[in-house]
């Protein structure tokens, strides 16, 4: 099969043709220039700054492909995450449909969430099946899926899918053409494996894989079978983040040796003590199925729920957390696999049986670039230091938004902090998209996700889920069925995989893991 990459190219514009345009499209002039008002300061750096480096602008091309079939799509695992997936599809469960209308009622944040919702494409799909150990899970997906009008209590519904007792059966199913798998861990790659075999697409919820053998295992399994795959960093859509690589390819930030990251969280849900549901018990959950290829263990409905705190089902804050960083850079910057890694930390603070750290350091190495990248993640504190990468000239943050700062001792800016004319304390370029947006986000973990840019983005000045276009991007390539990959393809996710498992065991271990790029090994 040629391998093919998604075209993300758009159509050029000149500058003048920019600049005409500002007031009608105000997204762009917000990448392009930054607000255009003759008296801000920013505004002639940021046009010294984009004419210096001979950057410009693009449109993020929309993917259309007008197809009148559509594709059914099997749901394995509907915990918190696959909801969330299903809902990006268009596909909202009755209840939560109806506390939307509700709460649109009175406060314009989720009037905005509910209308941004309706207004969603639909995407041509319908699900056809679903699987989940939960009976009461299962139950909700089945009313969710049926729920293709977006209506709550009491609206009109459309055919309710079959339900899979496991997911074996429902991958043998001749009416389902591509899978979504929101299991847990431990579950991802099996199931990816196995759907990949049957000839069925995957999107696949990161990380990749739970071992470092079912990594190779899954990546073998999706080429030869000539399958579309998306690992779910939604992050690949969020413009900054492509705005990030533009300006970094061009220079703005001189030679790159230092990247800093991180993950802060300081709540019970950061930490993953999720709300045990009352309904659950012994009889309604198959328990034998969820344990799977873990180590056996007596039913617990701690473990059950809150089974991202055991390594016997998580990948713990590498694989859950370090992931969403590792894959930002690797889009920005190109990094590859790290050549070696260097982990510390322990459970420092949430003494509740868990056996994965609550507090991790990483120090990855790449040698090759001449650069670190450095993780840290703490479960017990919210100080969000943001995403830094650092350069001879400049520094730059980014997360939905985009920042650069030149460096006080920069080479390529010298001139212009001696004359007065860059501050080294204030930006020389920001990008804000949707500055003065009215949006829903109210739980602390959404606040984190959306400023790291993973809950919406922002295309033509209008907010959009980037989990949805995440899984049109996937769709899409179904539909072209070229053998064009997307953006986060089992190659993007085999690195993913890969350098989270370095780390993992380097924590484990107490020693520095390296790379072997010609055998492809951890050594």
């Amino acid at each position: 099969m040629e391998d093919k990459n998604i075209d993300t190219r758009s159509k050029r514009f000149s500058r003048r043709e920019v600049l005409k345009g500002l007031a009608t499209v105000p997204f762009l002039g917000a990448l392009a220039y930054g607000v255009y008002r003759k008296k801000q300061y920013y505004n002639a750096l940021n046009h010294s700054l984009l004419e210096e480096l001979d950057f410009e602008t693009e449109e993020r091309k929309d993917l259309e492909l007008k197809s009148d079939k559509k594709i059914r799509i099997g749901v394995i695992g509907y915990g918190s995450r696959a909801n969330y997936l299903l809902r990006s599809l268009g596909f909202a469960h009755p209840d939560y449909v109806e506390n939307m209308i509700q709460k649109a009622q009175n406060d314009e944040g989720w009037s905005k969430r509910l209308q941004n919702f309706m207004d969603q494409d639909n995407l041509g799909v319908e699900i056809t099946g679903v699987c989940d150990v939960y009976d009461v899970h299962a139950q909700k997906a089945m009313e969710a899926c049926c729920n293709i009008y977006r209506r709550g209590r009491n609206g009109q519904m459309g055919k309710i899918p079959n339900r899979y007792r496991t997911y074996k059966e429902l991958l043998r199913s001749p009416d389902i053409d591509a899978v979504i798998i929101g299991t847990p861990d431990h579950w991802h790659a099996p199931i990816a494996i196995e759907a990949a075999k049957n000839g069925k697409h995957v999107y696949c919820e990161k990380p990749l894989s739970w071992s470092v053998k079912e990594t190779y295992d899954a990546r073998e399994q999706v080429k030869k079978n000539e399958i579309v795959f998306q690992l779910g960093h939604q992050n690949r859509q969020t413009d900054s983040y492509h705005v990030a690589k533009k300006i970094i390819e061009k220079g703005a930030l001189g030679k790159i040796s230092l990247i800093e990251v991180c993950t802060n969280r300081n709540s019970s849900n950061g930490a993953w003590i999720y709300d045990i549901d009352p309904k659950a018990n012994r009889h309604n959950i198959d328990w034998k199925q969820f344990i799977g290829q873990a180590p056996w263990h007596e039913f617990d409905l701690k473990r059950f729920f809150r089974w991202r705190c055991w390594w016997d089902y998580s990948t713990g804050l590498s694989g859950d957390l370090f992931t969403h960083e590792f894959d930002a850079m690797n889009q920005i910057l190109d990094l590859g696999m790290p050549s070696s890694v260097m982990a510390s930390g322990g459970i420092y603070y949430y003494k509740d049986g868990r056996t994965v750290p609550d507090v991790l350091t990483m120090a990855y190495e790449y040698e090759h670039k001449d650069l670190t990248l450095l993780y840290s993640a703490t479960q017990a504190n919210q100080n969000n230091r943001g995403r830094v990468i650092m350069g001879h000239d400049a520094s730059m943050l980014v997360g939905s938004t985009l920042e650069i700062k030149a460096d006080r001792n920069s080479t390529k800016y010298k001139d212009k902090i001696k004359r007065g004319e860059i501050d080294p304390d204030k930006p020389i370029y920001s990008y804000v998209p949707g500055k003065n947006k009215v949006d829903a986000v109210s739980s602390a973990t959404e606040k984190y996700f959306a400023g790291r840019g993973l809950l919406y983005t922002y295309r033509n000045g209008k907010q959009v889920d980037t989990t949805y276009l995440h899984l049109k991007e996937w769709l899409y390539c179904i539909r072209l069925n070229d053998g064009t990959q997307p953006s986060c393809n089992i190659d993007r996710a085999f690195e993913e995989a890969m350098a989270s498992h370095m780390g993992t065991i380097s924590y484990k271990e107490g020693r520095k893991v390296y790379w072997d790029y010609e055998n492809e090994k951890i050594i």
